[in-house]
Formats: C-alpha cells, sequence, structure tokens
C-alpha cells in the first residue's frame, strides 16, 4: 500500500485530499496538532507535531512516497505572521523531506492563485508573473520562489487553487450565511461579468491526488481550477440551494476598502480577525480567473461539480452541521 504524509489534513481542503487519497487506496499518514477533527473514523494514521518540529517531520515523511503540503495560514494582520507559516514553514517541510532516512519520491505543495494576483481581462497561464496584491498573497509566491530554489525543487509540484468553496469551508460561508440569514447578498463591481473563479473542493481534492500520481508533473506548477462564474450566477444559485431570496446589494469599489478596513477594526475589538478585512477587501475589487488547460494536459484534470449541484451540497452540510 502506498503512503502519502499529509500536512493541513485537519483542515477544509486538506481533509478532502485525505478522503480521496483513501478512495484510492493510499495510506494516509497526517500531521495533527491536536484534535483530528475531519479525519475522525477515516483510517488515518495520525503523527502528533506541527511544521516548527523537524525531527518530528523528517520521521513522519521518512517511508511516504509522496508529502503533501496542504497546511497554510490563509489570514493574518501582519505578513511576518504570514510568511512564518507559509514560507518558513513549508521550507522547513522540505528540509525534513530531504533529511528523512528514506525521503519521498514527490512533494505536492498547495499555493494559491493569490500567489500571481488578479487576471484582468484574460485568464491566468503558469508562464505569467507573480504580482500578488495581498499579504497573503505576497507570502505564498515568495514560498513558491524560495520552493524553486530548494534542492528538492525538481520533485515539487506546486498546485494553485482559486476560490474553494463546499462542505467545511468557513470563509466563502460567511456570504451563504449573510444571504441565509440577512436576506442581502452583497457585490462587488460588475454583476455580469464572470471574474470569479470558483471549484469545489472534491474536484480540487482530485485534482492535486492525480498530480501527485503523474510523474511527469514533477518539477511543475499547475493551476487547478473550476468556473469562472459571475456574481449574478453565484448569487442564482446560493439562493436556489438556500430557497430563500436574498437582495443583491450594490457595493461600489470605492467603499469595499473603508468598509473592510471598519470589519477589521471591530474584529480586533474582540481578538479576531475577521474574513472580511482590508486584504480581502483589496482583492474583492478584482477579477480572479486562471486556465487550467496545462493540468489538463498533463492529468486529464476536468471538475465534474458545476456551481449549482455543488451549492445544494454545501448548504445541505452547512444546515447538517448547524451552521444555518
Amino acid at each position: 500500500m502506498r503512503t502519502v504524509f499529509l500536512t493541513g489534513g485537519t483542515g477544509f481542503v486538506g481533509s478532502h485530499v485525505a478522503e480521496e487519497f483513501k478512495r484510492r487506496g493510499w495510506s494516509v499518514r497526517a500531521l495533527v496538532r491536536s484534535d483530528p477533527k475531519w479525519l475522525t473514523g477515516l483510517g488515518v494514521e495520525t503523527v502528533r507535531g506541527d511544521l516548527s518540529d523537524l525531527h518530528a517531520l523528517a520521521q513522519a515523511a521518512s517511508g511516504a512516497e509522496v508529502v503533501v503540503h496542504a497546511a497554510a495560514l490563509t489570514r493574518a494582520p501582519t505578513l511576518d505572521e504570514l510568511r512564518e507559516a507559509n514560507v518558513v514553514g513549508t521550507l522547513r517541510l522540505l528540509d525534513a523531506c530531504a533529511s528523512a532516512s528514506k525521503p519521498p519520491e514527490r512533494v505536492v505543495i498547495v499555493s494559491s492563485l493569490a500567489a500571481v494576483g488578479p487576471s484582468g481581462a484574460r485568464p491566468l497561464a503558469e508562464g505569467d508573473p507573480l504580482r500578488p496584491i495581498s499579504n497573503y498573497g505576497r507570502s505564498k509566491a515568495e514560498m513558491e520562489e524560495r520552493v524553486a530554489a530548494h534542492p528538492l525543487a525538481d520533485r515539487v509540484t506546486i498546485v494553485r487553487p482559486p476560490a474553494v468553496y463546499g462542505p467545511r469551508e468557513a470563509d466563502i460561508y460567511t456570504v451563504i450565511k449573510t444571504a441565509a440569514r440577512q436576506r442581502l447578498f452583497p457585490i462587488v463591481g460588475d454583476a455580469h461579468a464572470r471574474t470569479l473563479d470558483l471549484v469545489f473542493v472534491r474536484d480540487l481534492a482530485r485534482g492535486i491526488v492525480d498530480a501527485a500520481e503523474t510523474p511527469e508533473a514533477a518539477g511543475e506548477t499547475f493551476f487547478l481550477g473550476g468556473e469562472a462564474h459571475s456574481w449574478n450566477e453565484i448569487h442564482r444559485e446560493v439562493t436556489a440551494a438556500l430557497g430563500t431570496g436574498a437582495i443583491k446589494v450594490k457595493v461600489s469599489p470605492r467603499v469595499v476598502a473603508p468598509i473592510g478596513a471598519l470589519v477589521e477594526g471591530v474584529g480586533k475589538l474582540f481578538g479576531a480577525y475577521p474574513p472580511l478585512n482590508r486584504e480581502k477587501a483589496r482583492e474583492a475589487k478584482e477579477a480572479w480567473v486562471a486556465s487550467s488547460a496545462k493540468a489538463r494536459m498533463a492529468f486529464g484534470y476536468a471538475p465534474e461539480v458545476p456551481l449549482a449541484e455543488g451549492m445544494r451540497e454545501t448548504v445541505a452540510w452547512y444546515r447538517a452541521e448547524g451552521w444555518l
């Protein structure tokens, strides 16, 4: 039985990646700080520790054919915090893989479309320059650049998902929760333009495992997107899944930043860094679309879940878990 060592397995994307590996007959070894959360009952071998423990990482990576690094910090008040998690943590994992008694043959690292920046008038391709506009994006871009200079770079595959939604997701969830409870659906910019690439989490998980199982993907970078949607389309499918109406509230791009700063300030009073903050407000004004053609050619990547179906399943999961 092939073994994968997985970081971030207790999180949203990572837990679905663990399920996909298990579905394909892999043995999954996951790094867990304390609570296995979504991994409970999956038959996953858990390794206690975190990305600061080089020795534990080396032991866990040893003997695994593949390492998948899905752990990441997606939002934080400062760039230093993001760099520590997303840059330093990733390099420490690669160092651990290199020092393992039996190093892995492949390493798949989950980056982000945010590392490249907004798409503008055309979908982004892997060869486009890195021009991030948020601290999260900057941390992911620096991570990619540092990984490219690492001795294990020829074993590494980097995958860049766009916005990801599905069961267990907690950020886009806030938009769905607002539509469900306040009957409001904020839209920034042109509601008709297809400016947001959305991928359902199981499609992304399949793509990540496909990349791990494809030897030719080593040393390469791939966008793993879904389909570009307009906010009108997203509104339609969210409200259809909820079975209730929600008023579309047009938000001028000029006021998004002040709103983000206000929400962030309120969050600080309660010791939290909210999903809507100055960084996310800056990103909300832009188009985020990428082409997955390279992944399609390399390992047949093809998202299968349409937005309507994905939103129905997501909303049903939120309700079953008491989130809505």
